[in-house]
C-alpha cells in the first residue's frame, strides 16, 4: 500500500514538473515572438519598458464609473477580526450625519462572510426595479448591498473565485445606487479576487486601511496597503482600531494589544492615522445588536475625536474639508 502511493506521488510529481517546464518552453516562446514583434514595429521615441506596459495593459479591463455614484470609498484589511465591517459602517453613518444633504451608501463586497445585515439591522429580500437593477434595503437613511440580503444567516456560501467575481461586479454595476454622494465599499479580508476585481472594474477615489497595533495585524496591514498602490488606488491613511482598553470601574488604561503599531507602520508608509478608535464594549454591542454607535450613542467619547476625526480626514481626501 505504502509503496503504491509513493509511486502515484512521484508520477505526480513528474507531471507537475513535466507542466511547468512545458509553461516555460510557452513563455519563453512567446517572450521570443513579442521581441521580435517590438524590433520591427518599434516606433521611433518609445522604449521597452513602456511597450511591454501597453501590451500587458491590453488584457486589463476598462474603468467604467458607477452610474450615479460620485465618490467610491473602500474600507479593507488584510487580516480578519481587526473591526473592518464596524468601521465602514460608522464611517458612513458619519458621513450622512455630518450633512444630511450627502446620500451614502454601503456595499458588502465580503462574500463569504457577510457583516452588513446584522450591524444595519436588515434582512432580505431584494428585489428587482423594471430596469432589472437590484433595489438596495435602507436603514438610517443609508442604501445597503450584500449577499447577505440573500441568503440564509446561518447557510456557507460555498462559491469558486469566478463566482465571486460576478456577484460582485453586479452589486457594483446592476444595483439601483444612484443617486449616491459616498459609496463605502466593506471589503473581504486578503488581497484575492475580489480586491483586485475591484480596483479593476471601477474608479476608486481612496481606500482606508483598519488594524489593530498587533505586529500580527499590521503584517497584513502593510500587504493590503501596498496592493492598492500597487493598482493605483490612493491610500488615504490607517485608522488603529482597539488601541486601547479603558477599565469602565476604575479609569485603568491597557494596550492589549500593543502600543503605537500603526503610527510606526504609518511613519515607514508615509499614512496619516486618521482615528484612533479604543476597545469599548458599548462599541461592540451596539453594532451586534443593529444599532451602530454613530446612530444610537453619537455623544459617547468613543465617537467623538475617532470616528468624526476619520470621517474629516476621508472627506479631505475626497473632497474639500467638511464643517464637523
Amino acid at each position: 500500500m505504502l509503496k503504491g502511493v509513493l509511486n502515484v506521488a512521484v508520477l505526480l510529481q513528474r507531471r507537475v514538473i513535466l507542466q511547468e517546464t512545458k509553461s516555460v518552453c510557452r513563455v519563453a516562446q512567446c517572450r521570443t515572438i513579442s521581441c521580435g514583434k517590438w524590433d520591427s514595429q518599434a516606433a521611433p521615441g518609445r522604449d521597452l519598458g513602456q511597450h511591454q506596459k501597453a501590451k500587458m495593459a491590453k488584457g486589463l479591463p476598462k474603468k467604467a464609473p458607477i452610474d450615479g455614484v460620485k465618490n467610491v470609498i473602500v474600507v479593507a484589511s488584510g487580516k480578519g477580526g481587526v473591526g473592518k465591517s464596524t468601521t465602514a459602517v460608522n464611517l458612513a453613518l458619519a458621513l450622512a450625519v455630518n450633512d444630511k444633504a450627502k446620500s451614502v451608501g454601503i456595499l458588502d463586497s465580503d462574500v463569504y462572510g457577510p457583516s452588513i445585515p446584522r450591524m444595519m439591522n436588515l434582512k432580505g429580500p431584494v428585489y428587482v426595479n423594471e430596469q432589472g437593477l437590484l433595489q438596495p434595503l435602507v436603514n438610517f437613511g443609508i442604501k445597503c448591498m450584500s449577499m447577505g440580503f440573500m441568503t440564509d444567516e446561518k447557510s456557507p456560501i460555498v462559491w469558486r473565485g469566478l463566482m465571486v467575481m460576478s456577484a460582485i461586479q453586479r452589486m457594483l454595476k446592476q444595483v439601483e445606487w444612484a443617486p449616491l454622494d459616498y459609496l463605502i465599499v466593506d471589503m473581504p479580508p486578503g488581497t484575492g479576487d475580489a480586491q483586485l476585481t475591484l480596483a479593476q472594474t471601477i474608479p476608486i477615489d481612496g481606500a482606508v486601511i483598519v488594524s489593530t497595533p498587533q505586529d500580527i495585524a499590521l503584517l497584513d496591514a502593510r500587504k493590503g496597503a501596498e496592493m492598492f498602490r500597487k493598482v493605483d488606488v490612493p491610500v488615504l491613511g490607517l485608522v488603529q482600531n482597539m488601541s486601547v482598553y479603558e477599565c469602565p470601574k476604575c479609569g485603568h488604561r491597557e494596550h492589549i494589544f500593543g502600543q503605537d503599531g500603526a503610527s510606526k507602520l504609518g511613519e515607514e508608509m508615509s499614512l496619516d492615522i486618521l482615528a484612533d478608535i479604543p476597545l469599548h464594549l458599548s462599541i461592540r454591542e451596539t453594532s451586534d445588536s443593529g444599532q451602530p454607535i454613530v446612530m444610537s450613542d453619537p455623544q459617547s467619547p468613543q465617537v467623538c475625536g475617532t470616528l468624526l476625526f476619520c470621517l474629516n480626514a476621508c472627506t479631505y481626501s475626497v473632497l474639500p474639508p467638511v464643517e464637523l
